[in-house]
């Protein structure tokens, strides 16, 4: 298996080897690598499908495509030349279908492989690599750093949370102030308490700065 690990790794560097919103080869590797400490913490599920979902969980994503049904019809051309069987496919595919957060949206995660991947992922979008990539994919949607005038939203629909008027410190209180009590490992909660911590001192620290104190 690890022939097809070595593979994914060269067609998912060379499908992001361009992108610029926090999406990039590097959050992939890291994903992975947040996958694997979670499997090897909690000591439960197929590493295999772990680290495969890992890898490709962003090749279907429809801000990384024109169309979500483009994303997933990339993914199946790619996955058919593993030529693995059909239950591995489907293993590998609904990891992946239940990573995004999408608004908030409740997911049925029927696996603990979903369950890491999923967490993994979230774990990389908080913290102080969150903040950083948050302001890099506010920046590629032109979107302000912070704008006090618009207010936070709280229910949205996936159009609404994708295209919606928002800011980069908003981005914080529609998800990722969000993503420590939504972990579902216990390993994950661990690490997700610490990056959550520094998020709300970064914060502390960028409103005194915006509103000239010293």
């Amino acid at each position: 298996m690890q022939d097809l690990i070595k593979k994914t790794e060269a067609y998912v560097r060379e499908m992001l080897k361009n992108e610029g919103t926090g999406h990039d080869w590097y959050h992939i590797d890291r994903v992975r690598k947040n996958a694997l400490l979670i499997q090897k913490q909690e000591g439960i599920g197929d590493v295999f499908v772990i680290e495969m979902a890992a890898l490709l969980h962003d090749i279907p994503d429809e801000k990384l495509n024109i169309t979500e049904e483009a994303g997933w019809r990339k993914l199946d051309t790619y996955i058919d030349t593993l030529e693995l069987s059909s239950t591995k496919v489907q293993h590998i595919k609904d990891c992946i279908e239940s990573v995004s957060f999408k608004g908030g949206r409740e997911t049925n995660l029927r696996t603990i492989e979903a369950e890491i991947v999923q967490d993994a992922d979230r774990l990389d979008a908080i913290g102080a690599i969150g903040i950083a990539r948050t302001f890099a994919f506010g920046g590629k949607k032109a979107q302000p750093l912070f704008d006090p005038e618009i207010s936070v939203r709280t229910e949205m629909t996936t159009e609404e949370y994708r295209n919606g008027k928002s800011s980069s410190i908003h981005h914080f209180y529609e998800k990722l102030l969000k993503l420590k009590d939504l972990m579902n490992t216990a390993s994950a909660r661990q690490i997700a308490t610490k990056r959550h911590e520094y998020m709300e001192e970064f914060l502390n620290q960028f409103y005194k700065e915006w509103n000239g104190q010293v």
